[in-house]
């Protein structure tokens, strides 16, 4: 794990300085230990090239680039060279959205299992959000003992983002200090008793207490609009859901109970709450109703420095397809129409849009708390042996309400990501999917001067990725 020390004072392991900045091979020792990958194929500052880079294994930093294929004959004998054309070289995905649930619920999802499932998708980095894990990064002595346990245990590197709750106002800059790369709060009942809920005046005080750090305020933005015969003209604030009206195996039921709506008033109360801190930039985490997304503009336009991501599960999945009971499906905001997930891609690739990244969301769980049917998880019946004990086994499963919602997918965003682009024919190019995951995620999260592009300088992070390949 590394945090450049020049942004965060948080003890983490640094690498050394970068090397010489020149593009010359021969201003480097021929005694230097460098690892060199070459490809016809490359995204660097945006553009697709050909390019060869040359890393430095001692630092692990991008020493020289050429924008062109380099034999290995270039380059001292035996120099770890790899030329992987046609395939294309990519900066490192970073996924600054993932809940790694260690220490506490560690048997959800680790950092040892996390950071090398997302590896396996070309994600190098990481960052972990404060709820899930207990303790929840809330205080800086819950930071530490999240650090604690991530050493030896990273493939990749791994940063953290605080959490907003009540009454830890007092513990948001000390953790700005410690290095944290953002905050996160819900306007909803998070499922977790440890993360409970902000109301607006812990907003308030929480933009209050960051207005002039240089940090990022995130929200999961899923608010009760106020129901006028059961509240009059209190405003509901911060409570779950209300109760579901129909069977809650069907997903239309779930889906119900979740309403844009929901999330359309969320982000109008936190742009209502804007002015407290002009200056620091607001993120609505995993946006789903493409309702919103006039308010966003707006807002935008009037000058407020608010950005929003969505995910790979709401750019490719849709309520239609999705069968009763099948709560793999479940996560909140729920999946939503075809309709509206056609909107979120137009979005997503208006240069002006309020969409700027695509994260992944990755939150993971053991297996019995999904509730999942013996009708999803051995739909051709094969088993007959143990069929009465199962039918005992059957109440409850299949219930969008009770089961944990999450979609766990942090190594197979990018495929999943670039395969729905190419079956829509949505015309969307390799350098926007660089864009959408990683040099803008980067950049929301301070890293932009390290991580989110193939350049001199920066961490050698680098996906090789086969964009002709397929697998089930």
């Amino acid at each position: 794990m590394a945090l450049d020390p020049s942004t965060s004072r948080h003890p983490y392991p640094s690498p050394a300085p970068s090397p010489p900045t020149s593009n010359s091979f021969d201003a480097m020792s021929s005694n230097a230990r460098i690892s060199v990958l070459a490809s016809s194929r490359a995204v660097l500052e945006g553009k697709l090239t050909a390019a060869t880079v040359v890393i430095s294994q001692d630092t692990g930093k991008v020493t020289s680039i050429f924008h062109s294929v380099l034999p290995a004959s270039d380059f001292p004998p035996g120099t770890a060279y790899t030329d992987h054309s046609p395939h294309i070289l990519l900066p490192g995905l970073v996924d600054a959205h993932v809940h790694l649930n260690e220490p506490g619920r560690t048997e959800w999802e680790g950092f040892w299992t996390g950071t090398r499932a997302a590896a396996f998708g070309g994600v190098t980095t990481v960052i972990d959000m404060p709820l899930n894990a207990i303790p929840p990064t809330t205080t800086v002595a819950g930071l530490k003992e999240k650090v604690q346990a991530a050493q030896g245990k990273c493939w990749v590197d791994v940063g953290f983002y605080g959490g907003i709750v009540p009454g830890n106002a007092s513990e948001l800059r000390p953790l700005v200090q410690e290095g944290v790369r953002g905050f996160k709060g819900f306007l909803v009942d998070s499922g977790v008793p440890e993360f409970p809920a902000v109301s607006s005046t812990d907003i308030a005080l929480a933009m209050a207490a960051l207005a002039d750090e240089p940090t990022t305020l995130m929200f999961h933005a899923e608010m009760i609009p106020p129901v006028a015969d059961s509240v009059g003209d209190d405003v509901q604030w911060s409570l779950p859901p209300l109760a579901p009206v129909g069977p809650l195996d069907e997903y239309a039921t779930f889906l119900a109970s979740r309403p844009s709506s929901f999330e359309l008033y969320a982000i109008a109360e936190i742009l209502s709450l804007a002015h407290i801190a002009p200056n620091l930039p607001l993120h609505i985490v995993h946006l789903s109703a493409i309702e919103a997304i006039p308010l966003l503009r707006e807002a935008i336009a009037n000058g407020v420095k608010i950005t929003a991501e969505t995910c790979f599960h709401y750019l490719s999945l849709a309520a239609e397809n999705i069968r009763n009971g099948d709560t793999r499906h479940k996560c909140c905001p729920p999946i939503r129409s075809k309709s509206n997930q056609d909107g979120l891609w137009e979005e997503l690739t208006d240069e002006d849009g309020c969409i700027r990244t695509v994260v992944s969301d990755h939150s993971p769980c053991t297996p019995n708390l999904k509730l999942l049917p013996t009708s999803i998880t051995n739909p051709t019946g094969s088993d007959h042996a143990h069929q009465n004990s199962a039918d005992q086994d059957e109440e409850g499963k299949g219930d969008f309400f009770s089961a944990w919602g999450g979609v766990s997918s942090v190594g197979l965003g990018l495929p999943i990501l670039w395969t729905e682009a190419c079956r829509n024919d949505r015309n969307v190019s390799i350098e926007d999917v660089v864009r959408w995951c990683s040099t803008n995620t980067a950049k929301q999260v301070g890293l932009e001067h390290r991580k989110g592009d193939l350049a001199v300088g920066f961490d050698g992070d680098v996906c090789v990725f086969d964009d002709e390949a397929e697998f089930e």
